[in-house]
């Protein structure tokens, strides 16, 4: 599948909003509750499925990938931590340059292992800008990258990063208070990054409600990813889809 790129450019030119699941292999280790998950995401037309994680422990018992692409046609696009995570069966990747940190395995390291792999693969590319903000807590994405994310409360550090990440090529701007993140990052900085850039924006982690779904999409947010938010509580795919339906 090609094309994701221009889809979601063109959804944004129409001011639709959009809707990401992420699904982290390593919550997901029963089919059942993994088949009942993509379904209910089918069922309320979720836009696209991200798949991968900070850190991927669990390999061997369920083929999670190939379980999801079996039951469903949704995109099916890859958030990896590393190289080792590049899987030819899904549809595309987030080609994610940590620019909201100073680590240059992050940066462009990893990139140089992996791009003769995604040359070679049938995968779509998505340069992303991604940026780590501070919601609460240290996650994973900190500890493992071992990059500061930006202050919750620095909107102009953000703008400034993401619009710095537009100039140097990216596609797409990610803001992400990373997984199990105690709140979602605030609508004042993600209005301010939508007023700094042109690309689509992309936004995640602590989005536990409708509510702050709709603050964000109204903040300026193009597609919104939920992650745990959907596992503690499964009936959010549907409040997510209903609350991007306001828009567009």
């Amino acid at each position: 599948m090609k094309g994701l790129l221009s889809d979601i450019n063109a959804s944004k030119a129409r001011n639709e909003k959009q809707f990401a699941l992420l699904i982290d292999p390593d919550s997901y280790q029963d089919s059942d509750q993994l088949i009942d998950t993509v379904h209910k995401a089918e069922k309320s037309g979720v836009d696209f499925l991200l798949f991968g994680g900070s850190l991927i422990t669990k390999y061997d018992e369920v083929d999670t990938l190939k379980l999801i692409k079996d039951v469903t046609s949704i995109p099916v696009i890859l958030f990896p931590s590393s190289p080792l995570q590049i899987d030819n069966r899904a549809d595309g990747i987030l080609f994610l340059s940590l620019i909201s940190g100073r680590n240059p395995e992050y940066l462009i390291g990893h990139h140089v292992n992996a791009a003769p792999l995604l040359k070679n693969s049938d995968l779509e590319v998505l340069p992303t800008g991604y940026l780590l903000i501070e919601c609460g807590k240290t996650t994973t994405v900190e500890y493992v990258s071992n990059t500061k994310p930006i202050p919750f409360n620095k909107p102009n550090i953000a703008s400034c990063t993401a619009l710095a990440g537009e100039f140097m090529g990216q596609k797409l701007i990610y803001l992400d208070g990373g997984s199990g993140a105690d709140r979602p990052i605030s609508p004042e900085m993600i209005s301010e990054v939508s007023q700094s850039v042109t690309v689509p924006i992309i936004v995640g982690g602590g989005i536990r409600t409708m509510e702050s779904a709709i603050e964000a999409f109204e903040a300026g947010a193009d597609i919104l990813v939920v992650g745990n938010g959907a596992e503690e509580y499964p009936d959010l795919i549907a409040e997510m889809s209903a609350a991007k339906k306001q828009f567009g």
